[in-house]
């Protein structure tokens, strides 16, 4: 299919700009309403077209250089063209028009937005690593003359994959990272280029513990880092050893070959990091949100002003909202599958007898559940609630329900079973936990109709 000139209408959740062509409805990336393109075809459907940008043709005034090489490469931002405020209102309507369309909730009132410092807030990260050969150093045509990718023959990249891709896309800086995280990556990115770790090595994550006014990494700031190897490598504890060297602030390192399930770990599999006035541990394995800036506003806003006999907390992990919930509530009953999880948790709690802690699916819980809460919290995965799980909650008829989501889809398909089943949304906050990138989190609170 030959190019297309077309007008971008406005963004939609997932980093694209919609157009319309001829009839089919077009999705072209790193672009701002109102801008008119010439845009290339990547994919063709009968409805829809995929498309990348060619040429610009009149961009927005709003339109920013990105500062990151890598931008238009990388698969980790989408908005880096836009400015922060910009991001802000963007996503603003996008969770409305989200809400609307999908769930059908028509909400005209306030949408509470949380802004995050927009860069350095990050604090894990997922990196992947390749041969050469396997790593990504072309940039997309719009992006090429701000693009200064390195192409020095290493043993090993770094980096992340491009968007929809596994292939590699090595980078020099990310600025989302936090200060340790960003010299951690710089650190490996040296060392797999001289050779100096395995060649079995494909992917190191790394979680730090850095405060939320850190500015530089502290002496006291630490990591977790769980490295993922295809096959084992001989003689693991030396190259333990030449991490640690790499990377002196790395707490706990954990080797993990999924290919044969064997992990070997050298250090106490946990790290200690603060939200909201609380210590928490948390394990190689556990979840713990990813912006270093906004956790403490998120704690306050879902467990603050809330009180009563029981509250129940639905994908508790570690008990990021239990054990500020425990401080309100007579009792609270703590619900989450992953085991690891649900042991940093009950470490957690620091001998709360108030906290029932169950490591349970939800929807079973929920299922054999008798007991009505005047509270429930739910901090769901991507995927939401499973269709049944959203029924139960509505039929315990708990009076308040705060619902915690990182992907408005499946928010806005639960959200229309709960008002099926005699809730209304009294508050929604966005909060931008993910700068520069198309996700946001959501809370949103609902209460029983009378």
């Amino acid at each position: 299919m030959p190019p297309i000139d077309v007008t971008i209408e406005k963004l939609i959740y997932g980093g694209d700009g919609l157009a319309h062509h001829e009839g089919s409805t077009v999705f072209i990336p790193f672009v701002l309403p109102a801008e008119r393109v010439v845009a290339l075809p990547v994919e063709q459907k009968k409805k829809f077209v995929r498309a990348r940008v060619e040429e610009l043709l009149e961009p927005s005034p709003q339109r920013a250089l990105p500062p990151c090489p890598h931008f238009g490469i990388c698969g980790g931002c989408n908005y880096q063209h836009i400015p922060y405020e910009a991001q802000l209102k963007y996503k603003t309507e996008i969770l409305r028009e989200t809400l609307r369309r999908v769930g059908r909730i028509d909400w005209t009132g306030e949408i509470t937005t949380h802004a995050s410092p927009p860069w350095g807030y990050r604090n894990r990260t997922q990196c992947k690593i390749r041969r050469p050969s396997e790593a990504a150093t072309t940039a997309l045509p719009s992006q090429a003359a701000s693009s200064s990718a390195s192409e020095t023959i290493a043993e090993l990249e770094i980096g992340y994959f491009r968007a929809n891709s596994t292939v590699l896309c090595a980078v020099e800086d990310c600025a989302i990272l936090s200060p340790l995280l960003l010299k951690t990556l710089l650190a490996l990115r040296e060392a797999l280029a001289s050779g100096a770790l395995p060649r079995e090595l494909r992917e190191i994550e790394a979680f730090s513990n850095e405060g939320p006014g850190d500015l530089a990494p502290l002496a006291n700031a630490k990591l977790l880092l769980t490295a993922t190897f295809a096959g084992f490598p001989s003689r693991i504890a030396e190259h333990a050893e030449t991490i640690r060297g790499i990377v002196p602030e790395a707490a706990s390192i954990l080797f993990h070959d999924p290919s044969h399930d064997r992990m070997e770990l050298f250090g106490p599999g946990f790290l200690e990091t603060e939200a909201a006035g609380t210590k928490y541990r948390v394990g190689h394995f556990s979840f713990f949100q990813v912006n270093r800036s906004l956790v403490d506003d998120l704690v306050q806003t879902v467990c603050d002003n809330e009180s009563g006999r029981l509250a129940l907390d639905l994908f508790a992990g570690v008990g990021l909202f239990s054990i500020p919930l425990a401080k309100h509530f007579e009792r609270v009953i703590s619900v989450e599958s992953n085991p690891a999880a649900t042991r940093d948790l009950e470490i957690n709690m620091r001998g709360l007898s108030s906290i029932t802690v169950r490591t349970a699916d939800v929807e079973r819980f929920l299922e054999r559940n008798k007991e009505r809460p005047e509270l429930v919290v739910l901090d769901p995965p991507r995927d939401g609630l499973a269709p049944e799980a959203s029924k139960r909650l509505g039929r315990l008829q708990s009076a308040r329900i705060t619902y915690v989501s990182c992907e408005p889809p499946t928010l806005a398909r639960d959200l229309a079973v709960l008002v099926q089943g005699g809730y209304e949304p009294t508050e929604i906050h966005l909060f931008d936990l993910f700068p520069q990138t198309f996700h946001m989190e959501t809370v949103v609170r609902l209460r029983r109709r009378e």
